[in-house]
């Protein structure tokens, strides 16, 4: 199956709370529309701060009143691994659902995205009995430990770029750790979390530890930041939203937050590479993959000057080899706009590079594509100042920057960035310089000869400086989800 009709997917919507499909009769609504078409989808539900506390509410009643926090961890993994075994064996629901409600084209939802989440829940099961704490070191008439626990009901906010991938990052460490979990998907992408929370119900999940509510973050995220039962926070997103989340959270709380946030990544690309061709394949597809809607989207090309010409004339040729097209067709290689706001802002910041100084090489104009939907053919700018705009802002989109060195230190400080650390990219033959270049760049990701995540999931993920707090994925997930509590007993003979 690599195609589908998208009026043919049958999309739920609504908020789902204890178990059960939830939509007020009287509710606030939103259209939410495809993205590949523009055409409506469906009407969202809205939570007010009412629904928002009743979802947390019934998080945390079912949470005291079930025994998933006291289960033996391996009985909690069990479950995790059959909700796995589920997504992986409904990816021909689950995988369309996702696509027509997203950027994600069909074929990649079904190589990547479904696998992918069931094999995050997977790696989440297998740590659930393996942090509970150790023996501290004391004067020898004491035992000193430290023991975890978890927090209660976790409040989580995922973007609209990967839905399910994304849910299953916040969703699958905080339930491993023994929390529930109340979610606030994006609006602009909804509904197939809905399936995800059914299916974790079908494996044992107890009803209302996954409760799901819609909503916008001015009402619905607000609202699920501040509230008293709210133990910890973990959002993905924009490091303006982050920064209002981790304010909320300061006031009414205080409480811990996660936050991986925005990201203005570089590949810095020296002259010794030995494959232009495969080379400018991984720079391509690091700024195209999803549209450049990536959080650690490879959208500063650093180049060496002796290759950077017949490198960019490589990336541009496969930047102008892609085909915008809907995510249900399976010819189409270049996914659209999440929506005609998000591309009028790209847009909008191409224009301002312009303005500093830049020009366009190839791109720079949204595509025609007879289906709708918004679709920004790749683009890539040259002559660009640190200040130009283009280098500055987080665009989520296909653009890319190039920017010329001609010694290592000149690379290095062009690669280093005045808000953002997320992730970033060295290509070298010389491990040496591959090496020192890992020690200077200031960001939480560093790939050599790669740009991506892998499968490998217990390598965390997550930014330094404006690009966030914690992580997501790795060891560090889980334990993020857990509480520490000191205990120190004395053994010695009473007097």
């Amino acid at each position: 199956m690599h195609t589908f009709h998208p009026d043919q997917i049958d999309v739920p919507s609504g908020h789902f709370i204890d178990g059960r499909l939830l939509r007020p009769a009287q509710a606030a609504g939103l259209a939410v529309s495809r993205p590949s078409d523009g055409r409506h989808q469906a009407e969202l539900p809205l939570a007010d701060a009412a629904m928002v506390d009743q979802a947390v509410e019934n998080a945390w009643t079912r949470w005291r009143a079930s025994d998933w926090s006291r289960r033996p961890p391996r009985e909690r993994a069990r479950v995790l691994r059959r909700w796995a075994d589920l997504v992986e064996a409904d990816g021909a629901v689950l995988a369309p659902l996702e696509a027509v409600g997203s950027t994600r084209p069909l074929r990649e939802a079904l190589a990547w995205d479904v696998p992918f989440t069931a094999e995050g829940l997977r790696f989440f099961a297998e740590y659930a009995d393996k942090l509970g704490g150790e023996v501290a070191a004391t004067r020898s008439d004491h035992l000193g430990l430290t023991v975890t626990e978890p927090y209660g009901v976790v409040g989580a906010i995922t973007p609209w770029n990967f839905p399910l991938v994304m849910a299953s990052w916040k969703v699958g460490a905080a339930l491993a750790a023994g929390n529930a979990v109340v979610l606030k998907p994006s609006e602009l992408t909804p509904f197939s979390v809905l399936r995800l929370a059914e299916l974790a119900l079908q494996a044992g999940v107890p009803a209302g530890l996954f409760n799901i509510v819609q909503g916008d973050g001015r009402t619905a995220g607000e609202a699920l930041s501040r509230h008293p039962r709210i133990a910890k926070m973990t959002f993905t997103g924009s490091t303006r939203t982050g920064a209002a989340i981790m304010s909320a959270c300061a006031l009414h709380g205080p409480k811990p937050v996660t936050l991986e946030l925005g990201g203005k990544s570089p590949q810095l690309v020296f002259d010794d590479v030995p494959d232009l061709d495969r080379l400018a394949a991984t720079i391509a597809g690091a700024i195209t993959g999803n549209a450049g809607q990536v959080c650690v989207a490879g959208s500063r090309l650093i180049v060496q000057r002796r290759i950077a010409e017949p490198l960019v004339e490589r990336i541009v040729q496969r930047f102008e080899a892609l085909r915008p097209g809907p995510t249900w067709d399976a010819a189409a290689t270049l996914a659209p706009i999440i929506s005609p706001a998000q591309a009028a802002r790209i847009a909008g910041i191409v224009e301002r590079s312009h303005g500093a100084g830049a020009h366009t090489r190839c791109g720079g104009t949204l595509a025609q594509v007879g289906s709708g939907g918004a679709y920004w053919r790749p683009t890539l700018i040259e002559g660009v100042a640190a200040s130009n705009p283009a280098v500055l802002e987080e665009i989520f989109g296909p653009v890319l920057t190039v920017q010329v060195f001609d010694s290592e230190e000149e690379g290095l400080a062009l690669a280093a960035h005045e808000h953002y650390g997320l992730a970033a990219g060295v290509h070298t033959a010389d491990l040496g310089r591959a090496l020192r270049a890992m020690r200077a760049i200031q960001a939480g990701t560093v790939w050599i000869n790669r740009y991506g995540r892998s499968d490998d999931f217990v390598i965390p993920t997550g930014g330094y400086h404006q690009s966030g707090i914690g992580k997501d994925l790795g060891r560090q997930a889980v334990e993020a989800n857990l509480r520490v509590k000191s205990v120190l007993i004395d053994f010695a003979s009473p007097q």
